[in-house]
């Protein structure tokens, strides 16, 4: 392992980033490719097998968020960066484009407030009435719709093959079955108390926390961190459901948004298949239960807006988990991107509650990472 020094009981390092979901491979890529020694240790048996394994793989426009807020500003750079890398990467992708639909006349203001979000974002919707998202959609029963044309898809294993090839090229190197068991900070420097195939403790002088739903447990077992910087963490789980067969769309459709989330959608893989979810249900631990009896409440929302539904073709897929800093209740938040400016402790970024737009977010989050650790 290139520039690792052993002294006494300890490894060292420059750089070390926990977990190599998207977002921990974006980040240790940029941070070998500016000269850094990198390690990523990911707890698991492969890269990307938590909530990087677990989404929509949508390529977002920047629609939903507060203005200024780091969701909105590091999901519409993302975005543009992201295309650029999957054609130069030659990471399979589609812009596909995306209708946002209201089913009622009473949800036509909803869309309004979302436009207004994704204009000031930087994201700019078209607005159409019913009849003109009726004649692209004929098979959809709505009052109107918001066209994003810059909405795409994206193979997001590939993308994750690509971000690991160019941080190993550069230098860094990827350690499995590592889990960190305990981290202490003091004196400039962070040991990490390593268990796994190799256990050890590992001294390094940079450390970036982008392990996923295991971000904010980890500050429980963090010495040196302080205590008002370690945050609580809600888990709202979200299952989804393909549609076999055939169907009637290629474009990606979403209703209004709900607390929680952007509602049950319709999203497509490479391949053309449907799929919908997901759905929001807040759970207390790790959980991915798909029931299948949650088909029945799927299509009484979908049919709001696609009678022709045919119940007995959706087939329970996956599910996913949000990692949260607010609960039911609590609504927005934004991705926490914490540096020595926020928690006082030198050469550390905690990234903590990055759920979506974090994968398309994820080359922009490595920068903003890559900045606080200059």
């Amino acid at each position: 392992m290139a520039g690792v020094l052993v002294t006494g009981d300890f490894l060292e390092l420059d750089t070390a980033v926990i977990g190599a979901g998207v977002v921990g491979l974006a980040v240790a890529r940029a941070l070998a490719q500016s000269g850094r020694d990198v390690i990523v240790l990911e707890a698991g048996d492969r890269f990307g097998e938590g909530i990087s394994s677990r989404n929509s793989e949508v390529i977002h426009a920047g629609v939903y968020y507060p203005q200024n807020s780091l969701k909105a500003r590091l999901c519409v750079e993302g975005r543009r960066q992201l295309y650029e890398y999957c054609e130069s990467h030659k990471v399979r992708y589609r812009k596909c484009g995306k209708w946002i639909i209201a089913s009622s006349e009473a949800q036509i203001p909803i869309l309004e407030g979302v436009q207004c979000h994704a204009e000031a974002n930087g994201a700019p919707l078209v607005f159409r009435d019913g009849t003109a998202v009726t004649s692209q959609l004929p098979e959809v029963s709505v009052s109107a719709g918001l066209w994003s044309s810059e909405t795409g898809i994206l193979d997001t294993h590939g993308l994750m093959l690509a971000l690991l090839g160019d941080l190993e090229d550069a230098g860094g190197s990827l350690a499995l079955r590592s889990r960190v068991e305990s981290i202490e900070s003091a004196n400039g420097c962070h040991v990490l108390h390593v268990a796994g195939d190799m256990p050890c403790k590992l001294r390094v002088r940079n450390l970036v926390n982008a392990a996923g739903l295991g971000a904010v447990p980890l500050t429980r077992r963090w010495g040196g961190l302080p205590d008002e910087q370690k945050p609580e963490q809600w888990f709202a789980r979200g299952v989804y459901f393909s549609y076999s067969g055939r169907h009637p769309f290629t474009s990606l459709i979403y209703p209004v948004p709900e607390p929680g989330g952007l509602g049950v959608h319709l999203t497509l893989d490479l391949a053309g298949q449907a799929r919908f979810g997901p759905d929001v249900e807040w759970i207390e631990r790790e959980d991915y239960t798909v029931d299948p009896g949650r088909a029945q409440d799927f299509a009484a929302g979908i049919r709001q807006w696609w009678p022709g539904l045919e119940v007995d073709r959706l087939q329970p897929a996956y599910a996913g988990i949000r990692p949260k800093l607010r609960n039911a209740e609590g609504g927005f938040f934004d991705f926490r991107v914490d540096g020595s400016c926020e928690h006082g402790v030198p050469g550390l970024v905690n990234l903590f509650g990055i759920e979506s737009p974090g994968l398309t977010s994820c080359l922009a989050i490595a920068d903003l990472v890559r900045s606080k650790l200059a």
